[in-house]
């Protein structure tokens, strides 16, 4: 088996943070809500929600349900 190279060019060595660290935020800030949304219906064969009724019911919910969140 062959070692894995010791160094990635600059250029991908960025994109990989960048990439990590805009996934972070988006996880965060609940920015991926839809993405996850739209995984779990094509895993269970539901039909997604349009991405502007998805925000809508996502909203909605929260001001039915509130719970402790920071805004």
């Amino acid at each position: 088996m062959t070692a894995a190279p010791r160094r990635m060019p600059t250029e991908s060595r960025w994109q990989r943070w960048w990439s990590l660290l805009r996934w972070w935020v988006r996880g965060i800030t609940g920015a991926d809500a839809y993405d996850n949304h739209v995984e779990w219906c094509r895993r269970t064969g539901h039909e997604p929600m349009s991405e502007k009724d998805f925000w809508r019911d996502h909203c909605d919910r929260q001001d039915r349900n509130p719970q402790a969140r920071c805004c």
